[in-house]
């Protein structure tokens, strides 16, 4: 029987190039998972097992794995940086109880980890920093803490810091047992406790201090201890920064280098002491799909899992990927899939380590693994026991915000080519394509020009697929402005059958994203589901220039129908109401506009500013940092494609840009490049 309170279901999130992936590495390598540390540079990194990141030297997808570190089981989920693939930042989320932010030493916090730690605060969840990349020229382990201070939610604090020789970090100061860890070998296995310099007394004592004032400050054990003058031993001390971590007071932070093979020992002790076990998460919370009234399971109730991620394996088929948060599946056992209330019997239930497999005969609550077998299921659907019914909430992506035409290069090509589209939609939500009706073009949607670029060559080398591809273009969606009323009816006789439907519903604007469909009658979960669909297939195409819909809300008010045949009636009639509200509700066309961060040297300021003025860009705040200035600015991507090159000619190569997706907003004409 597995011990709960010994497993961390735990990940790393990071800005790219803060060094996750190899900090990841050396985490399997100390732990005896590995027995030869791999280097993302060489293309020889465990968790990045595809060969584009491996060419790359990027993650592309998360990869999950599991260590033992001192009699505890570490569940680890490595997710990418790049703010392409930040689907798969979201869906690890959702399943992990715990985080590790990777900052890089000398950029600190970036846009990036900006955007992944929001993410994890939606879902609350604990965490703590590893100030990475102490080693490198311009690292400054002070200045990353006033980053955070600044920019992250939660108040940092420093349990170590590091101590350098010249320019060579040459050791980690503990403030908690106010002593010094230093590393004897290059493989840094060996790794020996030793007293604080005298030079850096002073230095360490301060910030021990402060780190038992912020204590007493969320902890009232410590805060009676403190004020009556009382010793904090050093387990009192870890227990109560486990509280305040797990109760989201404060956060941790560590240091090393991870290349160097510095500070991984201590930054594993910390992931036990400090992030929460299964038994420290309430229970996660559902909903009973008969009712809908909210439900939960205990940890030892009837089998509930989350499917958060699909893979495609070549022998296998698709790999379901899991978190397990109640009770326990056994190998073909049938079970059921929410929604739908299919039944399924898994053949095959795995552990995995990154792209290799472990069959087992079960999994129980708090574990992460995958199963094979099942038909019918997609990411953020609910696996569960099939007389005990419940549904998680299932995760919401970002919309794609690039797309871009495909063909095939031939007939033979063209059924390889929609095989592949279809698979790779199941594998990630943020990829989209469509096939116009009239003319039969192809077109694919994504997160950014890497994220398509990346999928075009999977269908090349997985599928075999030949095919051209056109340039980059803006995905622009449409909305309304106002809410409005629409009806449709259908009645007409089929085959000697009659068919009937009335619906009428009400669409308004939606800001959280998507389309939401709300039904207000009683009515079967069997009828919903025709509603809903009917919904998602209209949505395809708004009525100005025929760009998906976003943004809307739709509630569905009345509902008449007889029952012969109703699917088909019900589904015309909800189609034709729904473009009905759509045409009154003030349509409009939304284009993506971006966060940009762009760090130049000062002399070229003036120059970049005036080149995103002409690009319709809006300049939100201007930092100065040393001898560089940090503009943040929002922009519309229209008007950003190939900006990397404008951007070097500016700045005569000096000048560095990171973008991500931040909002729709509409605007009055369509401004395409």
């Amino acid at each position: 029987m597995i011990n709960l309170e010994r497993i961390r279901n735990m990940g790393f999130m990071a800005h790219i190039d803060a060094g996750k992936t190899t900090t990841t590495e050396r985490i399997l390598f100390y732990t005896g998972r590995i027995h030869r540390m791999g280097e993302v540079d060489e293309g020889s990194a465990t968790m990045d097992w595809m060969d584009q990141e491996k060419e790359r030297g990027i993650t592309i997808t998360s990869a999950a794995t599991t260590c033992y570190w001192k009699d505890h089981r570490i569940n680890i989920i490595d997710t990418p940086g790049h703010v392409d693939f930040t689907c798969e930042v979201e869906r690890s989320l959702k399943v992990l109880d715990g985080v590790v932010t990777v900052l890089c030493g000398v950029s600190g916090v970036q846009p990036q980890t900006e955007t992944v730690w929001r993410q994890a605060d939606r879902y609350r969840i604990p965490r703590i920093i590893f100030v990475n990349k102490l080693d490198r020229i311009g690292a400054d382990y002070y200045r990353v803490i006033d980053h955070i201070k600044e920019k992250l939610s939660l108040p940092p604090l420093p349990i170590q810091l590091p101590f350098y020789r010249g320019d060579r970090l040459a050791g980690i100061i503990d403030l908690l047992k106010m002593s010094m860890f230093v590393w004897e070998d290059e493989l840094g296995t060996e790794m020996r406790e030793v007293e604080i310099p005298d030079s850096e007394q002073a230095r360490a004592q301060q910030y021990r201090e402060g780190l038992y004032e912020q204590l007493a400050e969320v902890d009232d054990l410590i805060l009676e201890r403190w004020l009556h003058g009382e010793e904090v031993g050093y387990e009192e001390t870890i227990q109560a920064i486990r509280r305040a971590t797990l109760k989201l007071k404060l956060v941790p932070v560590l240091c090393g280098s991870a290349l160097k093979n510095r500070g991984i020992q201590p930054l594993l002790d910390a992931i036990i002491d400090f992030l929460p076990s299964p038994k420290d998460v309430p229970p996660q919370e559902g909903y009973d799909p008969l009712t809908n009234e909210k439900k939960s399971f205990p940890l030892d109730g009837p089998f509930s899992a989350l499917v958060f991620k699909i893979q495609i394996h070549p022998h296998i088929g698709f790999l379901y990927y899991l978190r397990v948060y109640s009770g326990t599946l056994k190998k073909g056992k049938k079970i059921a899939i929410i929604p739908g209330r299919r039944l399924h019997r898994p053949t095959k239930l795995l552990l995995m380590h990154s792209n290799h497999r472990e069959e087992v005969d079960q999994l129980t609550a708090g574990e992460i693994g995958a199963v094979a077998g099942i038909k019918e299921c997609k990411t953020g659907y609910t696996l569960c026991d099939r007389d005990n019914l419940i549904a998680y909430e299932p995760m919401s992506f970002p919309e794609p915000v690039v797309t871009m035409a495909i063909e095939p290069k031939s007939s033979i090509d063209e059924e390889k080519l929609n095989e592949g589209l279809e698979f790779l939609s199941l594998e990630d939500p943020t990829f989209r394509y469509q096939v116009d009706e009239e003319t039969g073009q192809r077109t694919i949607s994504g997160m950014g020009e890497l994220h398509l670029e990346i999928l075009v060559e999977r269908l090349r080398r997985e599928f075999g697929v030949g095919c051209n591809v056109g340039h980059p273009q803006v995905a622009y969606h449409e909305t309304i402005q106002r809410e409005a009323v629409g009806r449709g009816k259908f009645d007409r006789t089929v085959g000697g059958v009659s068919l009937f439907a009335e619906v009428e519903l009400m669409a308004q604007p939606n800001p959280r994203g998507g389309i939401g469909v709300e039904v207000i009658s009683e009515l079967k979960e069997e009828v919903k589901g025709w509603l809903r669909e009917a919904i998602e297939e209209q949505s395809g195409a708004g009525v100005i220039a025929g760009y998906p819909l976003t943004d809307i809300m739709v509630q569905i008010r009345k509902v008449n129908f007889k029952e012969t045949g109703n699917d088909v009636a019900i589904k015309v009639a909800t189609g034709t109401a729904f473009n009905e509200a759509i045409r009154r509700g003030e349509p409009t066309v939304l284009e993506p506009i971006m966060a940009l961060e762009v760090i130049v040297p000062e002399q070229y300021l003036g120059d970049v500013i005036n080149d995103l003025n002409a690009r319709r860009g809006r300049v939100v705040e201007v930092i100065q940092d040393k001898k560089t200035r940090i503009i943040h600015a929002e922009v519309p991507l229209a008007r950003f494609f190939g900006y990397a090159t404008a951007l070097r000619s500016l700045t005569q190569g000096s000048g560095v840009y990171t973008m991500q997706f931040s909002y729709y907003r509409p605007v009055s004409r369509i401004d395409r490049l």
